[in-house]
């Protein structure tokens, strides 16, 4: 089958199953944009279309399930560095089961926010409080340059409890679900940026944590791997996780639960 008529049969296997015309549209432009950034065969890449539909109304085709108990609650958080304020009595609540995006233009502290939020950088006032275990996605860093995949799965995974053999079993699935095949022996410091943000992301769902910080996972990902990231994302939701996602694309608010917009902090007024 050739992709236009595979995703006319998406289509029409997406509306048989009760999801909504506006979903519909989404689903079947965004597996556009994969297949044809991907240039494979659509059964290959996606499977069968009532297979994939079947698996896309479980995440989007329904109402998100209610939210639960609060997983994540930063609360007055304020952060100076120097004389200049960048953060200045930020709230962010967010319960299991919920998408919490966080915006904003660059500069007001969206990264310095989900690295405080991790207890890596520390705040000037205010506290965070994390109900169960935690992953955490770096926009920059977080990986060994001398370190290959299979090794920071057992590294991270055995921090987390995980056997070696699991750790690099789960990290091998979870990086082929981001159209990834880790090389043996192949380095993080020849990884292009792309494949270094899949491979933080899938070290910060090793364990399945309770909470997961994702800044800007999508760095340097192409078109096609957007979707294959936000299914991820709305299994995590789904399975009763919180997750904050930090974002400039406003495209992408219509995915998410809530939204926290940061604005940058203005000097007092002498």
């Amino acid at each position: 089958m050739n992709h236009d008529g595979w995703l006319s049969a998406l289509a029409q296997e997406l509306r048989r199953r009760g999801v909504g015309g506006d979903a519909v549209r989404q689903v079947v432009a965004e597996a556009a944009v994969h297949l044809r950034e991907s240039g494979g065969d659509p059964a290959r890449v996606f499977g069968a279309p009532g297979t994939y539909a079947a698996a896309v109304a479980e995440s989007v085709g329904r109402p998100p399930r209610r939210p639960g108990e609060v997983l994540l609650h930063a609360c007055g958080i304020t952060k100076k560095y120097g004389r200049h304020t960048v953060l200045r009595d930020v709230d962010l609540v967010v319960r299991s089961g919920q998408i919490a995006a966080v915006i904003g233009a660059n500069g007001c502290g969206k990264s310095t926010l989900l690295s405080i939020c991790a207890g890596i950088t520390g705040a000037d006032k205010g506290e965070v409080r994390v109900r169960g275990s935690l992953g955490y996605c770096p926009q920059d860093g977080g990986t060994a340059d001398f370190l290959d995949a299979d090794e920071h799965f057992v590294l991270v995974g055995a921090g987390r409890g995980m056997t070696r053999e699991e750790s690099a079993r789960i990290g091998s699935a979870r990086a082929a679900a981001l159209d990834w095949a880790p090389g043996r022996g192949r380095q993080a410091r020849h990884l292009s940026g792309g494949t270094r943000q899949k491979l933080n992301l899938v070290l910060a769902g090793l364990g399945e944590p309770d909470v997961l910080l994702l800044d800007e996972p999508y760095q340097g990902f192409d078109k096609g791997t957007y979707l294959d990231f936000w299914h991820q994302v709305w299994e995590w939701r789904e399975a009763g996780k919180a997750i904050v996602v930090v974002t400039h694309l406003l495209n992408q608010l219509d995915r998410v639960d809530t939204v926290l917009e940061l604005s940058p902090v203005r000097k007092a007024a002498a």
